[in-house]
């Protein structure tokens, strides 16, 4: 049977070469329809959402108990483990292929598992167990150091040592689409003596990627690379809404706290790691050489496009505001997930790990508009003669991603949020 990232497959449903979703991706999410309501998993195809959970009440897909598909979140088949991933990836190509008649020829099976995208309702797709944030773009850290404590300090002595990371909140983690309000908190600017307390006014996007945590491990216990690699379900865009000047505050001795726990936005399909092999590639050279515990044999990084965009409140249309890669990260998200597991900590399936935001070396590739305006300085001008330093209510971003195969693209769709005023 061909493999699934085969770039000469074909599925009998069309697929415009543009689409995210072509048969070399599959990616799962959660959905519900008006005609039923009940959030079920399903897969990505073109314009299309392929129902699980109808397949498998017809017995055309044996993962194990029967209903792992009629969960409202992917959680309990990623629980069944790696080898079932991988049997159910290809079970759900051979059904999706031109050249197989199983599906393509039982038109009511059909009419039943593919429901048009435009009439599918988009839901978190895994229950979230627990969210880590890091900070692993070099090119990030740096210009944030520059900007706060100048050139001959820019990376902290710990930085190039081990990957920097902080708890998040499960909690506020919401779908694409949801809409954001402004967070309130405490603000104190350097020119005042006292802080008082009250909507954020420097509002700010940050470009990440999420990794999602499919395979738990033992409190106490250590992981190798190829563990932690194995460990691995799949991806998802990630925005980790910042208010800066809250952040700026409070976040010392301790570190982020409030100006990072009101929302973090995540893209509704989660690509997997498979589906990702054919564009792995090696990250940036690491000087100093880890420690053994964080080195890798393999290359774990991923030549993956990244693009954000801006719709300011009023303005008709969107505008381009960063274009990056994921190939630029320092650590790799097996490094961060070996290092979040090194002192003994137990991972659980759905656990959410945020790669922090990714910039690359050029200044349209910077992933977040605290380093695009230069901390304000250097407003971005958009459309119309708007300019913008942070956000402001109204505004919409829209983060998409994917890497491009030959004639087909392996994407992630997009993570969307709007924002709203403080109550």
């Amino acid at each position: 049977m061909p493999h699934p990232n085969d770039p000469s497959l074909r599925s009998f449903i069309e697929v415009d070469p543009a689409s995210d979703f072509p048969i070399q991706n599959l990616p799962y999410g959660v959905f519900s329809t008006s005609a039923n309501p009940t959030p079920r998993v399903g897969v990505a195809i073109g314009n299309y959402v392929f129902d699980l959970w109808a397949l498998e009440q017809d017995c055309r897909l044996d993962v194990g108990p029967l209903g792992v598909f009629s969960a409202p979140s992917l959680n309990p088949f990623m629980a069944l483990g790696p080898k079932v991933w991988t049997k159910t990836r290809a079970r759900i190509s051979e059904l999706l292929r031109h050249d197989h008649p199983e599906l393509r020829d039982n038109e009511e099976l059909r009419k039943q598992a593919l429901v048009p995208m435009r009439d599918a309702k988009l839901h978190l797709p895994f229950a979230v167990s627990g969210y880590t944030d890091f900070y692993s773009s070099k090119e990030h850290a740096t210009n944030v150091g520059v900007m706060f404590r100048g050139k001959d300090n820019a990376l902290q002595p710990n930085w190039l040592h081990m990957p920097i990371a902080y708890n998040g909140r499960a909690s506020t983690v919401v779908v694409s689409g949801t809409k954001v309000k402004r967070p309130r908190g405490q603000l104190k600017p350097p020119n005042v003596e006292v802080p008082s307390f009250g909507p954020c006014k420097r509002l700010d996007f940050e470009l990440e990627m999420g990794v999602v945590v499919g395979q738990p491990s033992a409190m106490g216990g250590m992981l190798t690379e190829q563990q932690a690699e194995e460990m691995i379900f799949g991806f998802v865009l990630l925005n980790d809404w910042s208010a800066r000047d809250i952040q700026q505050w409070e976040y010392v001795p301790l570190g982020p706290f409030l100006a990072k726990a009101f929302a973090t936005s995540i893209s509704p399909w989660v690509v997997t790691r498979e589906a990702l092999e054919p564009f792995r590639l090696k990250g940036p050279e690491q000087e100093p050489v880890p420690l053994d515990y964080l080195k890798q044999a393999k290359p774990q990084n991923y030549d993956l496009e990244l693009d954000v965009s801006l719709r300011a409140a009023g303005a008709n249309a969107p505008a381009g505001i960063s274009r990056t890669n994921f190939k630029y990260m320092y650590w790799s998200s097996v490094q961060q997930l070996m290092h979040h597991a090194s002192s003994g900590c137990a991972m659980n399936v759905g656990d959410l790990l945020g790669s922090g935001t990714i910039s690359g070396p050029e200044k349209n590739q910077r992933g977040s508009l605290l380093e695009i305006s230069w901390n304000g300085t250097e407003p971005v001008e958009l459309p119309g003669g708007i300019k913008r330093s942070f956000l402001e209510d109204g505004d919409s971003l829209v983060m998409r991603g994917w890497c491009q195969g030959n004639g087909y693209r392996v994407g992630f769709g997009e993570v969307e949020g709007t924002i709203l005023a403080a109550e």
